[in-house]
C-alpha cells in the first residue's frame, strides 16, 4: 500500500463518516471498502466482516457480504477462532490454512464448508473498553503474505480512527435524541399542570400530585397521563419542546 493509496483511502473513510446515516451503515460501508481494499492487495476476491465489542457484549454488526456476516456470526456462537483472539489479545491473528491449522477446528469446518481457506482477524481499538475486529475471508490459503497482513494493518489502523469518530458521532446523536425526548415529556407534563392549576387554582405541586396520584390509580405512565388531559383540554395537539436544529 503506497502513500497515495493510503491518502485516497483516508480521504474515503472520511467521506464515509461525513455521509454516515446510523453507525449499522458506516459498518457495512467500512467492511465493503476493507475488503476492496483487501481484494486489490492480494489479487483474489476477499470478503470482510466487522464484529463490534462495547459494554461486555460482542456482536457481528456489518459485513461486505451476507456469507462474511453468517462466518462472523458463527464464530461468535462457537466463541472461539481468529476475530475472537485478535479481539482479547489486540493483535493480529492469521488462519492461514483451514485444512491444516487445527487451532480451531470446529471453526474451520464452517469455513471450509463456506469455500473459504484462510481466515485474517485485523483488531481495532476504541475507546474505554470498546473494541472492533475486521475479520477477512480468502477463498485459497497464503494470500495472507506478510505484505498482505501489514496492509490490512495500516488500513485497520486508519479504519480504527474513522470508527471512533463514527461511534462518538452516534452517541452525541443519542444522547440529544433521549434529551429531546425527556424535554418533550417534561413539557407536556408542566402544560398539564397548568390547566390544572387554572381548573383547580391551586399551586403548580399540587397539580403535579394530582397527576402523579392518576398516574398511580390508572396504573399508566404520568406523561400519557399528561397528554391525556392536553389532549381533553384542547383536542389532538403535539405537545413538543422547542429546539433548533
Amino acid at each position: 500500500m503506497v502513500e497515495q493509496d493510503k491518502a485516497e483511502d483516508l480521504e474515503e473513510l472520511v467521506d464515509l463518516i461525513a455521509g454516515m446515516e446510523d453507525i449499522k451503515s458506516v459498518l457495512d460501508d467500512l467492511t465493503g471498502f476493507a475488503a476492496a481494499t483487501m481484494t486489490k492487495s492480494t489479487g483474489q476476491p476477499i470478503e470482510c466482516a466487522v464484529t463490534l465489542h462495547r459494554r461486555k457484549r460482542t456482536a457481528t454488526i456489518g459485513g461486505s457480504s451476507g456469507r462474511a456476516v453468517v462466518l462472523d456470526r458463527i464464530e461468535q456462537s462457537l466463541g472461539d477462532g481468529p476475530c475472537i483472539e485478535a479481539l482479547d489479545t489486540g493483535v493480529p491473528v492469521l488462519l492461514g490454512d483451514v485444512s491444516v491449522d487445527q487451532r480451531w477446528p470446529e471453526y474451520g469446518k464452517a469455513l471450509s464448508a463456506a469455500g473459504v481457506a484462510s481466515s485474517l482477524g485485523i483488531p481495532m481499538k476504541l475507546e474505554d473498553d470498546g473494541g472492533a475486529v475486521l475479520d477477512f475471508f480468502a477463498p485459497v490459503s497464503g494470500l495472507f503474505d506478510e505484505p498482505a497482513v501489514a496492509d490490512a494493518m495500516r488500513f485497520g489502523e486508519m479504519a480504527g480512527k474513522a470508527l471512533r469518530l463514527a461511534v462518538r458521532i452516534a452517541s452525541a446523536d443519542q444522547r440529544a435524541e433521549n434529551l429531546k425526548a425527556a424535554m418533550d415529556t417534561r413539557t407536556v407534563i408542566d402544560v398539564a399542570c397548568g390547566i390544572i392549576m387554572a381548573q383547580n387554582n391551586c399551586r403548580k405541586d399540587q397539580a403535579f400530585e394530582l397527576l402523579r396520584s392518576a398516574s398511580s390509580t390508572r396504573n399508566r405512565k404520568l406523561n400519557e397521563i399528561a397528554e391525556a388531559l392536553v389532549s381533553g383540554f384542547s383536542g389532538p395537539v403535539s405537545v413538543k419542546a422547542h429546539f433548533d436544529d
